[in-house]
């Protein structure tokens, strides 16, 4: 699978990881002032399996911090992700979590 490719969609507010021309899942963020809020990330049942969620996060997070706006993991996996990998130049505001 090397047709591989993740794109910023600003009129749909999400990061798209497209197979050829098929979107096997997406990033929805909402654009604040300043900061940019992971809301949900999906990967269709159809790709899930190929590490394509990894890809998605690391393109979509990558990208945002190179914006300069900080990255609010709200979504699960992209908190997740950020736990155990290093994007360069992101500055993470962590919502806060229950029981801290």
């Amino acid at each position: 699978m090397s047709d591989i490719t993740v794109t910023r969609n600003d009129e749909a507010s999400r990061y798209e990881l497209r197979t050829g021309d098929v979107v096997a899942g997406f990033a929805a963020y909402e654009q604040r002032h300043g900061s940019i809020r992971f809301t949900h990330t999906e990967v269709d049942p159809a790709f899930q399996g190929q590490g394509l969620a990894g890809k998605l996060a690391g393109a979509a997070l990558a990208d945002a911090a190179a914006t300069g706006d900080a990255i609010v993991p709200l979504c699960p996996y992209m908190a997740k992700y950020l736990e155990t990998h290093e994007i360069e130049g992101a500055e993470i505001r962590w919502p806060n979590r229950p029981g801290e």
